[in-house]
C-alpha cells in the first residue's frame, strides 16, 4: 500500500532544496532560472516515529522497519501552465498522479534570487498556482459534462453525474477548488474518474530564512497561515537553507547545530509527519524478537483491512486481532505484561484500528 505527496510551487521558491533535504540526497542545486527541472523527481522518505525505538527496547530486537511515503518533486509552475506555458501540461499531468499536494511558498526576501513576478508576495503566488490548477480541472470537468449531457437520456449514471458536474463548474467559475466544496460520497463517485487536482488535500509549506525560524516565521508566513485558515487548509514553516546544511553535517554535529538555532528536530521531520497527516494515514505496529515494524493504513481501517496490509491472506482468513494500545504496551513492558493486567484485547472484524495499536493477527489458511 503506497501513498505519495507531490511538491509544487513557482520557480525559485526553494522547492527542490526542500525535496533534496527530505529525500536526503546531495543532488546539485537547481540553477537560478525558471525551468530548472524538466522531469519530476521522486524519492522515498522515512516517516519519523520515536515510538519504534521504544518498542525496539521492549522487544529486544535489532531490526526496526518504519513506514515510508513517496515524494514527487514537480517542476515549477508558472502563470499560463494550464495552457501549456513552460512545461505546463507535463507538470499538471504529473500532479494528477499524486495523493496530496505540498505547496512550497517563498516567504523570504533575497534580492540575489529572482522571482518570476518581480516581487515576493506569497498569497499572490498561491493564487497563481490555484488558478492554473482550477483551469486544468475545468477543462477536464467540462469535457465530462459534455459527454454526460449527450448520454443522459440513455445512461442513468451519466444523468446522475450532470448536477454534480454543473455544481463543480459553477465553483470553478468563482475560482473555488473542489476541496472547498465538501462534496458528498455520492458526488465524489461521479468525479472519481476525473482525478481532479483541486480535489486533493493541500498543505502550504512556508520556506523562510534561517533567521526566521527562531521567531516562528515572518510577515510573509503569517499571511500564508491566514490564507490557509480561510480556505480550511494548514501551513507549516521550514527553512530550506537550514535543512540543506543539516544534510551536509555528520550525525554527531546535527544536534548541536539545531540547538544553536533553538530547534529540537529537523524541519523535514515535521514536514513528513504533516504530509502523513495530510494523507489521512495512521500507523499500527507489530513487535517481536525478529523485528519491530510500523504499518501504514488509512484512518478508519477495520482490523481485517489492517491485516491485509501485511498480506492479503491475513485479510481473507482473518479470525481476530490481539491488540494493546501503545501506551499500555509501554507501561506494562510488552505483550505478556499487558495480558497479565487485562490490557491485551481480542478484537473482531468490526474493530476500528487506532493509531499506535500494537497488533498480532490470527487467521485461517
Amino acid at each position: 500500500m503506497g501513498f505519495n505527496c507531490g511538491i509544487v510551487g513557482l520557480p525559485n521558491v526553494g522547492k527542490s532544496t526542500i525535496f533534496n533535504a527530505l529525500t536526503q540526497t546531495q543532488a546539485a542545486q537547481a540553477a537560478n532560472y525558471p525551468f530548472c527541472t524538466i522531469e519530476p523527481n521522486t524519492g522515498m522518505v522515512t516517516v519519523p516515529d520515536p515510538r519504534l525505538w521504544v518498542l525496539k527496547g521492549i522487544a529486544k530486537t535489532n531490526k526496526v522497519i518504519p513506514t515510508q511515503i513517496e515524494l514527487v518533486d514537480i517542476a515549477g509552475l508558472v502563470k499560463g501552465a494550464s495552457k501549456g506555458e513552460g512545461k505546463g501540461n507535463e507538470f499538471l499531468s504529473a500532479i494528477k498522479n499524486v495523493d496530496a499536494i505540498l505547496h512550497v511558498v517563498r516567504c523570504f526576501d533575497e534580492p540575489n534570487i529572482i522571482h518570476v513576478d518581480g516581487s515576493v508576495n506569497p498569497v499572490r503566488d498561491i493564487e497563481v498556482i490555484d488558478l492554473e490548477l482550477v483551469l486544468k480541472d475545468m477543462e477536464t470537468v467540462k469535457n465530462k459534462l459534455e459527454r454526460c449531457n449527450k448520454r443522459k437520456q440513455l445512461d442513468k449514471e451519466a444523468a446522475a453525474a450532470v448536477p454534480t458536474l454543473q455544481k463543480i463548474m459553477a465553483a470553478f467559475e468563482n475560482g473555488q477548488p473542489v476541496r472547498a466544496l465538501e462534496l458528498t460520497p455520492e458526488e465524489n463517485v461521479h468525479i472519481a474518474d476525473c482525478h481532479l487536482i483541486t480535489a486533493k488535500a493541500m498543505l502550504f509549506v512556508c520556506n523562510v530564512l534561517e533567521s526566521d525560524i527562531a521567531t516562528n516565521g515572518n510577515h510573509h508566513s503569517e499571511a500564508v497561515a491566514a490564507y490557509a485558515a480561510k480556505i480550511g487548509s494548514k501551513a507549516i514553516i521550514i527553512s530550506g537553507k537550514i535543512e540543506e546544511e543539516l544534510c551536509m553535517l555528520p550525525d554527531e554535529d546535527k544536534k548541536s547545530f539545531m540547538a544553536d538555532l533553538g530547534m529540537t528536530e529537523p524541519g523535514v521531520d515535521r514536514l513528513v509527519r504533516a504530509g502523513y497527516d495530510l494523507l489521512k494515514l495512521a500507523t499500527y505496529f507489530t513487535a517481536g524478537v525478529q523485528e519491530v515494524r510500523a504499518w501504514q493504513i488509512s484512518k478508519g481501517f477495520r482490523a481485517p483491512q489492517a491485516a491485509g496490509v501485511i498480506h492479503t491472506d491475513f485479510e481473507k482468513g482473518f479470525i481476530r486481532a490481539e491488540v494493546a494500545a501503545y501506551a499500555d504496551y509501554v507501561k506494562y513492558n510488552g505483550e505478556k505484561g499487558c495480558k497479565d493486567v487485562g490490557k491485551l484485547r481480542a478484537e473482531g472484524k468490526e474493530y476500528l484500528v487506532q493509531d499506535g495499536d500494537v497488533m498480532h493477527f490470527l487467521f485461517s489458511k
